[in-house]
């Protein structure tokens, strides 16, 4: 188990509701802000308990909403208590969520003073009237003038984050998209294919056959498919290669603080709806899952306690399959074999063989691997290893 910990940190401020996003994240009055971080800094003096020695951090993100929103002062404050609270290592990596457009000069420079060297941009499209009917309030100038700043300012780690199957998309669309963000040679892309579920305003309008929200103009599943397959093939061409189902990376620039999460290493979550994995103490057998409330006035109030959740081995098990094939270089056998058992790992091999017949996965004796169908249909190879737990 690794000696660092990721520190995730959730910041739920929006200047607009985004139609598909099913985020526990709102448009919220500013007066919230300073109780909101205040209330993230006890949790951050929480978490270091009694311990007279301060835990080693690695990794910082800052996720939401918009953590950009938050007023510079605010900004230094909270990093400030990481720096207290914690051993922030020298090189960590540390990121910050942006809105386009949204990210004051003030703001950058607090930023860039409390250390943030990697920022993801929320872009979603280059295409102006495809941003505008999802709820985003950006533009593609904008896109290009933050990027410019961010660089300025010595930021040069840099996301994009596209959406494929936005209300009005067509192929020719995402095309022009995957160009510019070609063109803006940021070294790291997020491609995700638009959820359609009951925690966003476009998903229950769908669901429901309505036209609110230009439901009407989401591109089928087979385009959107389609899409998502010509990103990988264009972002490669690129020199943007994928590492993750929806993470693409030039070498040296994958994400640090997200690979935690599917290498299954230790991080502490903080803030509204977030999640925690630390090793339970005293038996490091074991894993606790912890996750904060996703209402924001209870969170402010404190009146409602995290919910804990104990991993057995066995569910350890499980997660180590439905994260680990989600990267491209897939699951060592022998390595998951060493630290679960091979009777724990048998029945999962017979899984292996059972998809790698269909196609879903390719398997050469050591090592698994999703092939690119089977990254299509990710949801139902994870399905099978879900089983594997009674």
């Amino acid at each position: 188990m690794d000696t660092a910990l990721g520190l995730y940190i959730s910041i739920p401020f929006c200047r607009s509701k985004c139609t598909y996003c099913n985020f526990a994240s709102g448009v919220y009055p500013a007066s919230e802000h300073a109780r909101y971080v205040e209330r993230l800094i006890e949790d951050l003096l929480a978490a270091r308990g009694s311990s007279k020695e301060r835990c080693r951090i690695d990794t910082v993100y800052l996720g939401g909403g918009t953590p950009s929103l938050l007023a510079p002062d605010l900004i230094t404050r909270l990093f400030s208590a990481i720096r207290s609270e914690f051993l922030l290592d020298h090189d960590a990596e540390i990121t910050v969520e942006c809105a386009p457009g949204q990210l004051p000069d003030d703001t950058l420079a607090a930023m860039t003073a409390a250390g943030v060297n990697r920022v993801s941009l929320g872009v979603q499209s280059f295409i102006d009237r495809e941003a505008q009917v999802s709820g985003r309030l950006h533009s593609r100038a904008m896109v290009v003038d933050d990027l410019r700043r961010l660089r300025a300012a010595g930021i040069a780690n840099l996301n994009v984050d596209l959406i494929a199957g936005l209300a009005g998309q067509t192929a020719a669309s995402w095309e022009e998209s995957l160009t510019a963000l070609i063109d803006s040679g940021v070294p790291h892309a997020s491609v995700y294919m638009l959820e359609v579920d009951e925690d966003s305003r476009l998903g229950r309008e769908m669901l429901s056959g309505g036209v609110r929200y230009f439901a009407g103009l989401v591109p089928t599943d087979d385009t959107i498919v389609r899409m998502y397959t010509r990103a990988i093939e264009r972002l490669a061409q690129a020199g943007l290669n994928q590492y993750e189902i929806t993470n693409f990376a030039r070498p040296g620039f994958a994400s640090r603080h997200n690979l935690r999460y599917w290498q299954r290493r230790p991080y502490l979550g903080v803030g509204l709806d977030a999640s925690s994995m630390l090793p339970a103490e005293p038996d490091r057998l074991y894993l606790l899952r912890t996750t904060t409330t996703d209402d924001l006035q209870k969170y402010l109030a404190g009146a409602e306690p995290a919910e804990v959740t104990r991993l057995s081995l066995e569910q350890q098990h499980e997660e180590a399959w439905f994260l680990g094939l989600r990267l491209n270089t897939g699951v060592h056998i022998p390595s998951i074999e060493h630290e679960f058992g091979v009777a724990m790992v048998a029945p999962a091999l017979q899984v292996i063989e059972r998809l790698a017949g269909t196609g879903l996965l390719t398997f050469d004796g050591e090592t698994a691997r999703l092939t690119a169908q089977g990254r299509l249909l990710s949801n139902d190879v994870f399905e099978e290893f879900l089983e594997l737990v009674a």
